[in-house]
């Protein structure tokens, strides 16, 4: 379905999907770049897999990080988990207006970044909304697979990724 050079994207958030949700202690905790300071002593840190990086390499896709994160991510998160610099989405500065109720905000700028390629989003904010409205709007095949927060990007989430991607672009 696509060229041989072109890769399907893989559009990937942070929190949740990367640093889970939670704490021991029974409260909810959330892992911003609104920090004044890419804080390398930041404790959600020490949530991140080491080893996810490579996992989500040999998936084969474009990875770009579609995170509020935004460049920290590549400073931060990127060297904690074995990735190189990635692309980062901009997100818009404001709503481009007209957008159905529920759509969340990545939703457009992924599905114009994208430009009708094939495209996984990863990200614990999923709606149907968004389903429906990427399924409408996008030509090209997509995944939005929605991780739980509180337990993070796991095996089980890498099987759907990889079964999804062998039958969109077999290698």
């Amino acid at each position: 379905m696509t060229g041989s050079s072109e890769r399907p994207l893989l559009f990937l958030d942070v929190d949740g999907p990367l640093i889970p949700f939670g704490s021991s202690a029974g409260h909810s905790e959330v892992a911003t770049a609104s920090s004044t300071t890419v804080d390398q002593g930041n404790p959600l840190l020490a949530r991140l897999d080491p080893g996810i990086g490579a996992r989500l390499i040999a998936l084969g896709c474009r990875l770009v990080w579609a995170t509020t994160w935004m460049e920290e991510a590549n400073e931060a998160v990127a060297p904690r988990i074995g990735l190189p610099r990635l692309p980062v989405l901009e997100w818009p500065d404001t709503d481009a207006g007209g957008a159905p109720r529920g759509l969340h905000w990545k939703t457009r700028p992924m599905v114009e970044w994208a430009a009708g390629r094939p495209f996984v989003w990863v990200d614990d904010e999923i709606s149907a909304i968004d389903r429906l409205w990427v399924h409408a709007g996008h030509p090209g095949p997509s995944l939005l697979h929605r991780i739980e927060p509180t337990k993070g990007l796991g095996g089980t989430d890498f099987g759907v990724l990889a079964a999804w991607l062998d039958a969109v672009v077999p290698r």
